[in-house]
């Protein structure tokens, strides 16, 4: 880990100083043998050597956290280094025991155990997201590997057995409003209380989707702390580190939860574009747009927590940020459907991830739903998988899918772009159709391009979710219905570049 990897841990209540002096000269005693740097956290010490790191738990009790006993330290330091060998496996090397006496203690050897750690590889400051960002390095692409990473990862970790109680609403309100509580310091007197009005009046409403969403199995042993300074570019890919492991319950949430981390950090240092870039091909690999109906909320809940954070570090300036980002997520947008409309090879998916990297908006792709249809990964073949996905029955329940998806999620608040051909007027009209039914503005976006340009595009596209080849584009190329004058006042043209 980087020499200001380790920040103040999240918690949903402030935490006390250490007052334990064995504990405080045992750490320091360390960090002398070893000649490391010596950072402490809330809840911990970190040694920071010159290749290695260790961390060491202190010995506290609160409600939500055990580090009394040595027994107990030991148990969070093998949690700690089993949850975060699922994101960052080659950065957590094992549990290594410390032996001799507060006043000289070692790593290993001889002699009674008197305390544990988690031993770690060290890694630069700008490996770091947060650090990648400040520094204006970190790269869509980055981000692109990192919404993968994570949405693997949330649909292959283990979910939570329902009985338990977990992701509750009761459970959801509470944490928000503790997080609230603790970010009060940060807030003028009228955003507390409209944020709490509406955190109330929220999780009143989201009582049965959150309730779903438990019985779906959405709720998972997730990270629990994914913002920007806990996801790093490491050795030619993405990690993230510094899972909580010291209490389950706010890291078995639902995976909305654990995303919204990371979106709503990146909108609030000030790059909205990237943060919904990270969220739309999360969606894409993952098909859980049901999310969206509680990620407003699961970011606001998060914004209060970082800005309890930063208040606790005496960062007022963040503290502000983030308290405001907060107030923000409260806001829906406008509702807007804009449809994309061209032959392959014209550039709908390029134009239409400008658009929703400009306006906050949630693009539902016909060449991953379809795929999806049939069960097949949005980057997979569907040749390789012995499918005809281009049948005129496949593509009506393409088109069927995407409108139902397209009004939960201007329902939820956010602006929709429809990323599919639209060469048919019936298409066309059903779209507005929608918009008109749920008041939301209707735009028809049209790319362009002459035919060999098409046909160049087509030739050359890889590592794409399109599988349009030379014989589909010429098949749709006479196909389609032109735009109608009646149509004329909702097209916005974008010719090819």
């Amino acid at each position: 880990m980087g020499p200001n990897a380790m920040h103040t841990d999240p918690l949903p209540h402030p935490m006390p100083p250490d007052h334990s002096n064995d504990s405080c000269v045992m750490a320091r005693r360390l960090a002398e043998r070893l000649g490391a740097r010596l950072v402490e956290t809330h809840i911990s010490w970190v040694l920071l050597g010159e290749r290695e790191a260790y961390k060491l738990k202190k010995p506290l009790r609160m409600p939500f956290l055990d580090y009394g006993t040595p027994e107990a330290r030991r148990h969070c330091c093998a949690e700690e280094v089993r949850i975060n060998a699922r994101l960052a496996p080659g950065l957590y090397l094992g549990v290594v025991s410390v032996h001799g006496s507060p006043q000289d203690p070692r790593i290993g050897g001889d002699g009674p155990v008197i305390d544990w750690a988690v031993r770690m590889r060290r890694f630069d400051d700008d490996a770091l997201f947060g650090e990648r960002l400040a520094r204006q390095q970190l790269a869509p692409e980055e981000v692109d590997t990192m919404a993968d990473l994570l949405a693997g990862f949330h649909e292959e970790a283990a979910v939570a057995d329902p009985a338990l109680g977990l992701g509750t609403g009761k459970r959801r309100r509470a944490t928000a409003l503790a997080a609230l509580q603790g970010a009060s310091a940060a807030l003028q007197p009228v955003d507390q209380n409209a944020l709490q009005a509406w955190l109330q009046r929220e999780s009143q409403r989201l009582n049965p989707c959150w309730a779903a969403r438990l019985k779906a199995g959405r709720i998972r042993e997730c990270h629990g702390d994914l913002h920007l300074d806990n996801l790093i570019w490491l050795n030619g890919g993405p990690a993230a580190f510094d899972g909580i492991e010291f209490d389950p319950a706010l890291r078995w949430i639902d995976v909305a939860d654990d995303i919204a981390f990371p979106v709503m950090d990146l909108a609030a240092r000030g790059r909205s574009d990237l943060a919904w870039r990270l969220l739309n091909r999360w969606l894409d690999h993952t098909g859980d747009h049901g999310a969206l109906g509680v990620l407003r909320l699961a970011a606001v809940y998060r914004a209060l927590v970082r800005a309890q954070v930063a208040l606790l570090r005496a960062d007022s300036a963040a503290a502000t940020g983030y308290a405001r980002a907060a107030g923000e997520w409260m806001q829906s947008d406008a509702p807007r459907l804009t449809v994309m409309h061209g032959l392959p090879g014209s550039g709908k998916t390029h134009v239409s991830q400008r658009l929703l990297e400009q306006h906050g908006a949630i693009r539902l792709r016909a060449d991953v739903e379809r795929k999806r249809l049939f069960g097949i990964g949005m980057l997979d073949n569907s040749r390789d998988a012995g499918v005809d996905i281009y049948t005129a029955g496949a593509g009506r329940r393409t088109y069927a899918r995407l409108l139902s998806r397209a009004a939960f999620t201007l329902r939820a608040g956010y602006p929709v772009i429809l990323d599919a051909a639209h060469l048919h007027r019936h298409q066309r009209d059903a779209a507005h159709a929608l918009a008109k039914r749920l008041g939301a503005g209707f735009t028809i976006a049209s790319c362009e391009a002459p035919m060999d340009v098409l046909r160049q595009r087509v030739r050359e596209r890889r590592g794409d979710a399109s599988e349009a080849d030379l014989a589909v584009l010429e098949m749709l190329a006479g196909a389609g219905q032109p735009l109608g004058k009646a149509e004329q006042p909702f097209v916005e043209r974008y010719p090819a570049a």
